[in-house]
């Protein structure tokens, strides 16, 4: 199993200065930032632009996990690609050619992700996880933060672990929504080994214990 990955979501962050929130990121000794793309239409919120992503990255170093929750992704990868992602995540909802969206992200030199909502069983991505650096599931319906941790999503994460092995594949797998230290624990035994945490992460009293107790998981 890949070791424990921690990434602190930026939709939590200073909103104001999310560049000083990165910071704190980089600040802590953690490799990853998670960056939420939100359209209105694929989930009922909206949040930053390819020009956000341009912006960070000038002054971080941080792997930007960049995950767009948009109704037509395929659209948009070659901005945020080109904004300064490193990996780009893209929903199996929409309907739109995801193997191609996926070749395309890899051919912008980026790493490429899979995600699956709550309500969308792990079949849907079967055919696709040979093709992908990372499968996120979502364990909270996507659109804000702070909402809890569904549990009945534990099953969906230990099915797409087993097939990671029954075919050795070596793709990181992301949970995203309500991951806190007792829910990630759960979800680590499930077999995911890439964590975002967001409201549980800037609210922290203690973020660097969070992130080494994270670390051990």
């Amino acid at each position: 199993m890949h070791a424990s990955i921690l990434a602190p979501s930026i939709l939590a962050g200073d909103h104001a200065n999310l560049a000083s929130s990165a910071a704190v990121v980089e600040q802590l000794g953690l490799q990853w930032l998670h960056v939420d793309i939100m359209d209105g239409h694929f989930v009922p919120n909206l949040t930053f632009g390819p020009q956000t992503v341009a912006a960070l990255r000038k002054t971080s170093k941080l792997f930007f996990d960049v995950h767009l929750m948009l109704d037509e992704p395929q659209r948009y990868v070659k901005p945020f690609a080109e904004a300064g992602a490193n990996l780009i995540s893209i929903h199996i909802e929409p309907l739109y050619d995801h193997t191609e969206a996926l070749k395309r992200i890899r051919e912008l030199g980026c790493q490429c992700g899979i995600v699956l909502n709550p309500d969308t069983p792990a079949d849907a991505i079967k055919a696709l996880v040979h093709e992908v650096d990372l499968v996120l599931i979502m364990t909270v319906q996507p659109g804000f933060g702070g909402q809890p941790f569904r549990r009945d999503m534990l099953p969906k994460i230990e099915q797409i672990s087993r097939w990671r092995a029954e075919r050795g594949l070596s793709f990181r797998l992301e949970v995203d929504g309500g991951v806190d230290l007792s829910t990630g624990a759960d979800c680590r035994r499930a077999g995911a080994d890439t964590f975002v945490a967001g409201t549980s992460f800037f609210k922290a009293k203690d973020r660097s214990a969070f992130a080494s107790q994270f670390a051990s998981l």
